[in-house]
């Protein structure tokens, strides 16, 4: 399963403009089997959703689950997911985190192959992160099949984000700021009964432009998990 991350800032380009079929042509590039993605709504107002959801649905086929709360958004405190349409048959629920400003994250499970996977977008405090990642850390353990975590986690030291000794954070690279990339914030965490086959940043000319972060993908397995 291929899955992918990316924090498309509300669509917003480095060069200022609001260009949703831009995000689109970047996911063409990449050609997921999952997206996950971070600000996919506007962060004020009714918080429409800046996806271009036609698109997406017929010609990169992909279906979105429903997270929102709000009529217009497109996720939940930005969170998004995207599926091919041959997992249609998955669950889709939200997860509270500790936070002051609006934050949580956004589960699906799929029913083939059984995987569940999370997106989050952590706080911008150490002490903020802390909290959140204890409430993860529990999903994660609390869970008999296999999950990954997938995101912005907003933190550049890697050491301060612990999810368990069953756990493992995959940083695939790089990937902030796009225009000169100096911190891996995007992140990819395993539990259990999933290998990692590859990962890597997105770095296309396109890429660049799209967004102030670079998407993140990575290519994972099954395995049987420990006892």
């Amino acid at each position: 399963m291929k899955i992918a991350s990316y924090n498309i800032r509300k669509a917003v380009g480095l060069d200022w403009r609001r260009d949703p079929e831009r995000v689109a042509e970047v996911l063409l590039e990449i050609d997921a089997d999952v997206v996950v993605l971070q600000e996919a709504d506007r962060r004020t107002g009714t918080r429409a959703g800046v996806l271009p959801i036609e698109r997406l649905e017929s010609e990169l086929g992909y279906l979105l689950p429903d997270f929102s709360i709000r009529a217009l958004s497109h996720g939940w405190h930005g969170n998004a997911i995207l599926l091919r349409s041959r997992y249609d048959s998955h669950a889709a629920r939200r997860i509270d985190l500790p936070s002051i400003d609006p934050r949580g994250a956004v589960s699906v499970q799929i029913a083939d192959p059984c995987v569940e996977i999370i997106g989050v977008h952590l706080g911008l405090t150490p002490g903020t992160r802390r909290k959140q990642v204890d409430v993860l850390r529990q999903v994660l353990q609390g869970q008999t099949h296999p999950v990954i975590l997938a995101g912005d986690f907003n933190e550049w030291n890697l050491k301060r984000l612990d999810f368990g000794s069953d756990a493992q954070i995959v940083s695939p690279g790089l990937s902030f700021h796009a225009a000169r990339p100096r911190a891996a914030l995007d992140l990819f965490v395993l539990g259990p009964g999933l290998r990692v086959v590859s990962s890597h940043v997105h770095k296309s000319t396109l890429a660049v432009r799209a967004s102030d972060h670079l998407p993140i993908v990575i290519t994972v397995d099954f395995t049987k998990a420990e006892p």
